[in-house]
């Protein structure tokens, strides 16, 4: 994974393929405690303990297209080469979160990505699920909530070309006003 948003696209996917009807996602960053975090949780089925104690080696996955499983064994690597930690908890019927740390100044830190494109993208592509996406920096936070979004849309479909131009460019303004991050 070159950047942020293909990890949140590979672990959202996870929580989609868990039966997930709620994605939480959370990323923090922060300049002045120099620190990037990215936390995931969801609803889905969740793992027992054994497939949670193993869920890091890519040569674990619950897929049977293939046999390896990268995107969790990445994130994991990623945070810790960027003097970072990683954190995954699990519990059968009730979910999964994946919580990953980097140092925001470090060489190894991936860049950002396009998270606006991957998280509006997500959530208009699978309306049965509700996804919340939290943006937090030292200067302020958004939050997308997309139980709000349907409400508001009253039955106009998410999936609309408009209404996915619109919800793009309305997360970016947001968090370029609340944030003062500048994402285009």
């Amino acid at each position: 994974m070159k950047n942020i948003a293909q990890h949140i696209l590979d672990i959202a996917h996870n929580s989609i393929s868990a039966e997930s009807t709620l994605i939480d996602i959370y990323i923090l960053k922060s300049q002045q405690k120099n620190l990037l975090e990215l936390l995931i949780k969801d609803n889905g089925k969740g793992m027992s303990k054994d497939v949670l104690d193993k869920v890091a080696d890519p040569y674990t996955t619950s897929r049977t297209t293939r046999k390896v499983g990268m995107g969790i064994p990445l994130l994991k690597q990623n945070a810790e080469q960027s003097e970072g930690k990683f954190s995954i908890s699990s519990a059968e019927k009730k979910g999964t979160m994946v919580n990953a740390s980097f140092q925001l100044n470090h060489l190894d830190t991936p860049p950002m990505g396009d998270v606006v494109d991957t998280v509006v993208g997500m959530a208009t592509s699978q309306p049965e699920i509700d996804f919340i996406f939290t943006y937090i920096t030292d200067q302020g936070e958004f939050i997308f909530n997309t139980k709000d979004v349907k409400e508001a849309l009253d039955g106009t479909p998410m999936h609309e070309p408009q209404v996915v131009k619109y919800l793009k460019e309305m997360v970016v303004e947001n968090i370029e006003e609340y944030c003062g991050e500048k994402l285009r």
